[in-house]
């Protein structure tokens, strides 16, 4: 396929895995983690641990915005699908992400009106469309999907709408990235950092992680042949003694970022500290909505009840999205825990570690965080 088949070229790949093989063996143990789900994926659906050699280990991180969204997010918003006259709207993703009782996926099947969207805007038309109903975005994602909120909380502005609402669940990605980097824990010698989020907030943000905690960053596509060449480029740093802010994914990613969805991101929402699933709170990660948009705002219009919200228990998604353990050290992985009936958020998600595990061949006794 033109455009695709060039970053899946396999003599390329071969080419750049030899030149990783002969600049690693100068190093001892190498763990990168890949921040991004869809990195995650790509890495097991396209083999790329086959072609590296022993000493670097590549581990996911929290960048499935399903996974790490809180299960009290979870049970308000089944919540919310409970209130007459009421319509949820949310990508697919989210329908089956288990709950303390219940998942949107159950309350449809009750009778809730709960829509799956593929835009922000779809949200937006189904409440231009029916006024009589109050229409409810469920706002989940990091800085590759919130502006695309922004810019439909704008244009509700604009229309005036009066039916049509946003519970926020919006993550930024570098407080996790340094939240990670203080875990005793977490053994992380150098990111690939996300590429679509990264062509919103461009290069510079990263530049904390390289200096202050001396960890080497690559931004990288998702394509084979991108991912290896980030895995490339951090070993270069490595050996060298480097570390560095370096971006792979020229082709779309900046040291700036874009302006103008940043700029919208800025005019509509504010940072927050904010929990995230099975990890807990990390300061100044949350985005709410600021206060000239709170007639959008959920938490600012429903009369949500009290609710319990039941601790996971058994699932170790908290340590697989820190990289500190990975799904076959899950008793329930494979077992009780299945695409089909999941228990945790890893495993519902179509970007989840534990679905990417379960997928796709992965190494049997595939460690994370090596020494």
């Amino acid at each position: 396929m033109k455009y695709i088949d060039e970053f899946r070229d396999n003599k390329i790949a071969k080419n750049i895995s030899r030149a990783i093989f002969e600049k690693a063996g100068t190093s001892g143990p190498v763990n990168i983690m890949e921040v991004c789900g869809t990195h995650t994926m790509s890495i097991c659906n396209f083999g790329i641990r086959d072609m590296l050699p022993e000493n670097i280990n590549l581990i996911s991180g929290p960048g499935c915005p399903v996974c790490v969204t809180p299960k009290a997010y979870i049970d308000r918003a089944v919540a919310l699908a409970g209130i007459q006259d009421t319509v949820v709207t949310t990508f697919g993703d989210m329908m089956k992400v288990p709950g303390s009782r219940s998942s949107l996926t159950q309350e449809r099947t009750k009778g809730a009106s709960v829509k799956v969207v593929y835009s922000t805007l779809d949200a937006v038309d189904i409440a231009e469309k029916n006024p009589d109903k109050k229409v409810i975005f469920l706002g989940i994602g990091f800085e590759t999907t919130s502006p695309t909120v922004a810019a439909s909380l704008a244009y509700a502005k604009k229309k005036r709408l009066k039916n049509f609402f946003v519970y926020s669940g919006h993550k930024v990605i570098l407080p996790a990235m340094k939240a990670l980097m203080e875990d005793r824990d977490a053994k992380i010698d150098a990111f690939l950092c996300p590429a679509h989020v990264s062509t919103i907030i461009g290069m510079t943000p990263y530049n904390i992680i390289a200096t202050k905690y001396k960890t080497p960053c690559v931004i990288t596509g998702f394509e084979p042949l991108d991912i290896l060449q980030g895995i490339l480029m951090i070993i270069e740093q490595i050996t060298s003694k480097r570390s560095e802010v370096e971006n792979q994914y020229k082709r779309i990613a900046t040291r700036s970022g874009n302006k103008k969805a940043l700029d919208l991101l800025d005019d509509v929402f504010e940072i927050e500290d904010s929990e995230w699933r099975s990890i807990g709170i990390i300061p100044k990660s949350g985005m709410r909505l600021k206060r000239k948009y709170s007639v959008f705002d959920v938490e600012k219009n429903f009369d949500l009840p009290a609710i319990k919200t039941r601790p996971d228990t058994g699932c170790m998604c908290g340590s697989v999205l820190k990289g500190i353990k990975t799904p076959f050290d899950c008793p329930l992985f494979n077992k009780k825990c299945t695409p089909e009936h999941p228990v945790g958020p890893c495993m519902v998600s179509s970007e989840g570690t534990c679905a990417a595990y379960y997928r796709y061949p992965v190494p049997q006794g595939y460690g994370a965080g090596r020494r």
